[in-house]
């Protein structure tokens, strides 16, 4: 079995590099019925670096990913960091303005696009510094340029791999200083920040990551996390490329293709949302599959419900653990053991920190002094895998980090066995009268009811009060119960100043690809 690069100061290429010559034949992507093996990925990058540098792109340009899932997401993924470039990826379901200013911001000059998603690219390419577009399709049917009539360069992104060779550029890198990834946040505060990664972020917290889950090369990750997202980034193909393991790869999360892919590439390793995990409790084709090949199962993006981890390992017999962590830091910080033996995973902890990563619990206030143990405060968190800044924004910058600690903005405590605790996120808590409520807290207790699938509590503003909490609820298929009956269930089980003010039933919650609830977008219908 081949092992890992333990170098964590060398650069993403080089990772995939050695894997390629240790172990060409070794399968590293199943895409439907399509398989690539190391060599065959490390080359098609190569070629694609090569045609990228043969078309002005050079050290430290942004280069944009408008893909899903896909083979061409990987290879020119790592086809951008052979040629020296920074990779900025873009959420397949941003709209035009959205789009606009990722690009703009940036200052990408050159992008590669879903052939579906070329229209959008194509209306605001006049207003960014665009000046190479690349276009492929999943299906490997690809535009031809001939088809499009444009101010730019337009190319297909299959020929280019063709007509070039993939030679060596000789090119030197400093892994702690030069960036790999300009990843844009969710936007909570409205506009997305760039988070500016470099190498030794990401290859450290792969590294590490893979030894926590005691990862090998016979590993099968099973790849539902969008890839463009840091969580899906990091832990679904860096950490897999790092091992010399196999990448199953699904365009987008589906539970009935999830459970089938588990099953039939007899995947080991699956990394995903509390919203993944509930929707697959609640498949009808839950029970059909033989899972057992799955010898762990992480839960991250947002907290997990005590009761969705119980129920998903008594049914499923997976063991399913809780980690956390944020853009800012590659992403992971945070993470249970997975040895089932060890009878030390903490229902409702995110765990323990990472090798290499320091974590401690602030005041909210200024942020800067410690508190005890069990003590609510703010999570602060240090270690290789903590960015550089944000880009071209020193004042926010300055705001989240100081002598190496990256405050993260969720409020959480530890216990005296080292296992942390989140009970939410700063600008989520609900201010009723002087007391402060966490919506988590209500969010676990909605989940115990059997005819919950998901939810979400957010304060809703309140003359008398100030916030109040509301909760929004998606029932189970077939489920019946009304608004007073389940409001009676929680506010039966809380304080009197935490009782839910509001429920109120849903078809479905706004989530991201990654399977976050997007609270904001509940807040602006308030």
């Amino acid at each position: 079995m081949s092992k890992h690069s333990n170098n964590p100061q060398g650069s993403l290429q080089a990772i995939l590099d050695q894997i390629a010559r240790n172990s060409p034949e070794k399968i590293a992507v199943t895409y439907g019925n399509k398989q690539f093996t190391y060599y065959e990925l490390n080359e098609a990058s190569s070629r694609f670096a090569d045609a990228l540098v043969n078309y002005g792109v050079e050290k430290g340009d942004r280069v944009a990913l408008f893909l899903q899932n896909s083979p061409q997401f990987v290879i020119a993924y790592f086809g951008v960091l052979k040629a020296g470039a920074v990779v900025t990826a873009i959420n397949p379901l941003h709209m035009e303005r959205e789009v606009e200013h990722q690009l703009c911001d940036s200052g990408a000059q050159t992008i590669v696009v879903l052939d579906s998603l070329y229209p959008i690219v194509e209306k605001i390419s006049v207003r960014t510094q665009l000046k190479n577009i690349i276009i492929t399709g999943l299906e490997g049917i690809d535009l031809k340029p001939s088809d499009i009539k444009t101010r730019l360069n337009v190319f297909n992104f299959r020929d280019l791999i063709k007509k070039t060779t993939g030679k060596s550029f000789g090119l030197q890198l400093k892994p702690n200083e030069d960036l790999a990834v300009l990843q844009y946040t969710g936007g909570t505060e409205g506009i997305p920040k760039g988070v500016m990664l470099t190498h030794t972020n990401l290859v450290s917290n792969a590294l590490i990551f893979a030894s926590w889950i005691k990862g090998t090369s016979e590993d099968v990750f099973l790849v539902a996390l969008p890839l463009f997202h840091v969580y899906g980034m990091t832990t679904s193909m860096i950490v897999p490329v790092s091992l010399g393991a196999e990448m199953v790869l699904l365009p987008k999360f589906s539970p009935a293709k999830s459970l089938q892919a588990i099953e039939q590439c007899r995947a080991t390793v699956f990394c995903g949302s509390p919203t993944m995990y509930a929707m697959l409790l609640a498949s009808s084709e839950l029970e059909k599959y033989d899972l057992t090949s799955a010898r762990v199962c992480i839960s991250g993006a947002s907290p997990l419900a005590p009761q969705i981890q119980k129920r998903f390992m008594q049914i499923t017999g997976c063991f399913l653990v809780e980690g956390y962590g944020l853009t800012e830091a590659s992403p992971v910080t945070h993470c249970n053991p997975v040895d089932m033996t060890s009878g030390a995973v903490k229902v409702g902890s995110i765990g323990l920190s990472l090798p290499g990563t320091e974590a401690r619990i602030v005041d909210l206030e200024t942020g800067h002094k410690g508190l005890a143990v069990g003590e609510r405060g703010e999570l602060a968190v240090r270690g290789l895998q903590v960015m550089r800044g944000y880009w071209q924004n020193p004042d926010k910058t300055a705001q989240v980090l100081c002598d190496g600690w990256l405050l993260t903005g969720d409020i959480a405590y530890m216990d005296s066995d080292g296992y942390f605790y989140i009970v939410g996120r700063k600008k989520d808590l609900i201010k009723y009268k002087d007391y402060s409520v966490y919506p988590r807290e209500l969010e676990d207790v909605l989940y115990e009811h059997p005819a919950v699938k998901l939810c979400a509590v957010v304060g809703k503003p309140d003359a008398l009060f100030g916030e109040v909490p509301k909760a929004f609820v998606v029932l189970k298929e077939g489920a019946k119960i009304t608004n007073e009956e389940l409001s009676k269930f929680v506010n039966g089980k809380v304080a009197s100043y935490k009782v839910i003010g509001e429920v109120e039933f849903c078809k479905e919650l706004p989530s991201s690809l990654a399977g976050k609830v997007l609270i904001r977008l509940l807040k602006e219908d308030l």
